[in-house]
């Protein structure tokens, strides 16, 4: 397959998408002839950076496939660092990415969102002097010490937990409707509510710790689904500093963290498996991904993989939020299931939720349906090149795999078949990677009492 001018070759393709071609291998076989060295750095919050150094071809004729590997490139660390301000050491490659991140650019989306997470605007900077990587790791959780708080909030319910010197005394999971709620006083009310539901079972607080869908900076929500419906006036005033507010004004000047939930999963998967290194990556309405680093420290990182490109095909499916193609959440999630549906011969009535559509599929999949174990085998296949380039990126030694589409027979084969994959294509990785589905013990750990975990409380 020529992509740009690039040939592409594979040698495990998933059954049921005959034309995926993963960014990872056309990186590599773009880089085998690309010799012009460039450098680009992304400064994120604080004065954090994150350098690569790379290269281009600088030529005319290579000129559309430069463009490409740049802007997959600027895209992927975004997503995977975050960051407002990129610094680049090649003129014309500046001046590129300066119209694709802009107002009514090709990038305009991730220029918008990544505007509004930092609190300013996007902007390209070309200069001879690429800043060097900055990173500001936390050591966080796996704190069992005293008469803890967990709050795990979701999109369907929210999770509670009492922790007392690392024993759970209580918790509850209850019903509640944030996406579609406009009021922020809703959120606010239900946070307060749970926290002293389990405040009433212990004889003290502590510390509370707070595991939440979204993107947090300094325990603030920049972004968060679960405040989709909050008008933007209201986001700024109410939204941001919702956790803080509920913390502080029901138990005072307590210890308190907020962070991803994906981060969270991770660090429930280092508690699980005694081992640092961890990545967690639950297939389930998203792809929602976390990382526990190897000195089991959180990265503050965004680790929003959803967005990150994994498929060098022009044709690739679309992302309806983003706009943008071959990006992780059609091939990790839900939409991944239902999209290889119908050519697997699968019919799903359209009228029907995509949840729904993902039972129906894993109904078949449980009766030993032929179709539906072809759909599984495909996003294998996505899984195990996939792996290859975050092994690239994060250089992880475990990989947590949790999520609706993970669970059942269909799971079994994803990670079965993930594994073939790496192994058959990828031998210098594969031996380093440890893929694992939750057991019981991560289980009982739980998200809620994970994220009881997380302040320190300092004597």
């Amino acid at each position: 397959m020529n992509i740009y001018g690039i040939e592409v070759n594979i040698k495990n393709i998933p059954k049921l998408d005959q034309s995926f071609a993963p960014l990872f291998v056309f990186n590599r076989e773009f880089l085998k002839t690309a010799k012009k060295p460039v450098s680009l750095a992304i400064e994120r919050a604080s004065g954090e950076m994150a350098r690569v150094d790379s290269f281009i071809h600088g030529t005319a004729e290579m000129k559309e496939a430069d463009q490409y590997y740049i802007n997959r490139l600027v895209k992927t660390i975004l997503w995977m660092k975050g960051g407002f301000r990129i610094f680049i050491n090649d003129k014309d490659t500046a001046d590129y990415l300066k119209a694709a991140y802009s107002t009514g650019g090709i990038q305009d989306f991730d220029y918008d969102f990544m505007s509004n997470v930092f609190e300013h605007v996007v902007e390209v900077v070309y200069t001879d002097n690429v800043p060097e990587s900055k990173d500001c790791p936390k050591k966080i959780g796996g704190h069992l010490d005293g008469c803890r708080i967990g709050f795990d909030a979701g999109g369907s319910d929210r999770k509670v937990s009492a922790v007392i010197d690392g024993e759970s005394v209580y918790s509850e999971e209850v019903v509640w409707f944030p996406k579609t709620t406009e009021d922020p006083q809703y959120h606010y009310d239900g946070i307060v509510s749970a926290l002293k539901s389990a405040a009433s079972h212990m004889p003290r607080v502590d510390a509370v710790g707070v595991s939440s869908a979204g993107i947090y900076i300094n325990d603030r929500a920049m972004n968060a689904s679960l405040f989709l419906k909050v008008p933007k006036e209201l986001y700024d005033t109410k939204v941001k500093d919702i956790y803080i507010r509920a913390i502080t004004d029901t138990f005072g000047n307590v210890p308190f963290s907020v962070i991803n939930d994906g981060d969270v999963s991770a660090l429930a998967g280092m508690m699980s498996l005694e081992a640092t290194n961890v990545i967690g990556i639950a297939m389930g309405t998203s792809e929602a991904v976390g990382f526990v680093d190897k000195d089991g420290c959180i990265t503050g990182w965004l680790n929003e993989l959803a967005f990150v490109p994994v498929d060098a095909q022009p044709d690739a499916m679309i992302d309806e939020w983003s706009h943008d193609i071959g990006c992780g959440v059609k091939y990790f999630s839900q939409d991944s299931v239902i999209k290889l549906a119908p050519r697997a011969g699968i019919k799903l009535d359209e009228a029907l939720s995509p949840a729904e559509k993902l039972k129906i599929v894993q109904g078949l999949m449980e009766s030993g349906d032929k179709a539906a174990s072809d759909i599984y085998l495909s996003i294998g296949t996505y899984l195990g090149h996939t792996l290859a380039y975050y092994y690239d990126l994060y250089h992880m030694n475990h990989v947590l795999l949790l999520g609706r589409v993970m669970s059942g027979k269909g799971g079994d084969i994803i990670i079965a078949e993930a594994q073939r994959v790496l192994e058959d294509e990828y031998p210098e990785f594969s031996k380093d990677i440890k893929l694992s589905l939750p057991d019981e013990k991560f289980r009982r750990v739980g998200q809620s009492a994970a994220a009881a975990s997380l302040p320190e409380i300092v004597k």
